[in-house]
């Protein structure tokens, strides 16, 4: 997985690519565990092609984090990611937008 991050003020964009899973969630909790200073965080998936639940664990962590500071969303998430937060419930917890939304 490829981790891009990008600060605009207090704006974070965090853009990932390829598998979000096992083998590279700590890699992902390790770029997210400050966020000091951050009120606005945006995970970018147009390029990511899967999400496992070790990596849904590193966006319920970080969506927690961010309810005290300000705001987190994903945008651009395939088909087959939309799929794994609507059946976990998580689309219920994280503001997610599909591809094209």
């Amino acid at each position: 997985m490829e981790i891009v991050k990008e600060t605009n003020g207090n704006q974070l964009i965090i853009r990932l690519s390829g598998r979000l899973d096992t083998g590279s969630s700590p890699q992902l909790d390790a770029e997210v565990a400050d966020l000091s200073g951050i009120n606005e965080l945006i995970f970018d998936f147009n390029k990511l092609d899967y999400i496992s639940s070790s990596g849904l664990r590193v966006l319920l962590g970080t969506q927690k984090k961010m309810n005290k500071t300000g705001t987190m969303k994903v945008i651009g998430a395939n088909d087959t990611i939309m799929e794994v937060f609507d059946i976990s419930g998580f689309a219920e917890i994280i503001a997610v937008e599909p591809k094209n939304a």
